[in-house]
């Protein structure tokens, strides 16, 4: 489902040399094609927003809605958290974090154990000592809370939980990176260090046009830019009708 950062870089080559239009070398393309992928990763969620507030349709592949999860679930994961320095540490990948689950384990009387996954409630930080103080709203194991600043995330039960806890996110999209070696004097392509975009195959075209947009700017080449600017606001408008 990935997107070949090989692929993406020879199109923008192709179009800047069609018409002598300039040259972006790799390095300034790996900075462009990063930016382009956040770019388009983040309006996700923008997105999300917009079509959540109209209806969608009976359409099996053309519900925008869909379209736009189906596009969000590359990136979703689940990790198992590590507990250091009194709190649980976020992942280094995150971008949005979605459930705290708390793996109860317990034994019955016969000697059997069982785990049961909970999810975690989250709270304000300034709540915790109110909740905390009342036996009916006190932590449990069966009803642990959490809250989160920047340090990480405190959880409790029946005590200070410091272990069995894990959380689902959405990751940041990885680096992208057109790794090349010198042979003769040519950047050759090396496949094997290479980093493609992570998003979804469909987003190939719209990679293209804001790198386009971005080299434009960098060549002082107005003409690439409008390319990719009016590609771009087409595809958009035509998203969005």
């Amino acid at each position: 489902m990935a997107v070949s950062v090989d692929t993406v870089y020879q199109r923008v080559l192709g179009i800047l040399n069609k018409e002598q239009r300039g040259y972006i070398t790799p390095q300034e393309f790996n900075l462009f094609a990063n930016q382009a992928q956040l770019d388009i990763f983040e309006q996700y969620f923008y997105d999300i927003n917009q079509f959540g507030r109209v209806a969608g349709n009976s359409t099996e592949y053309s519900d925008m809605l869909t379209l736009l999860n189906e596009k969000i679930n590359l990136f979703e994961t689940t990790s198992a958290m590590t507990y250091t320095g009194g709190y649980f540490i976020l992942p280094g990948n995150l971008y949005r974090l979605g459930t705290i689950i708390y793996t109860n384990t317990t034994t019955n009387p016969f000697g059997v154990v069982s785990n049961e996954e909970i999810e975690v409630e989250r709270i304000n930080k300034n709540e915790f000592l109110y909740i905390n103080s009342s036996p009916l709203t006190k932590p449990k194991n069966v009803r642990p809370i959490y809250y989160a600043d920047t340090n990480g995330i405190k959880a409790y039960g029946n005590s200070t939980l410091i272990d069995d806890i894990s959380c689902n996110y959405i990751k940041k999209p990885a680096k992208v990176e057109w790794v090349y070696q010198m042979v003769y004097g040519e950047a050759l392509y090396d496949a094997t260090n290479s980093q493609d975009f992570e998003l979804h195959a469909s987003e190939e075209t719209d990679l293209v046009m804001n790198i386009l947009t971005l080299s434009g700017i960098a060549i002082k080449q107005p003409d690439v830019y409008e390319i990719g600017t009016q590609e771009t606001t087409m595809n958009t408008q035509q998203e969005k009708a």
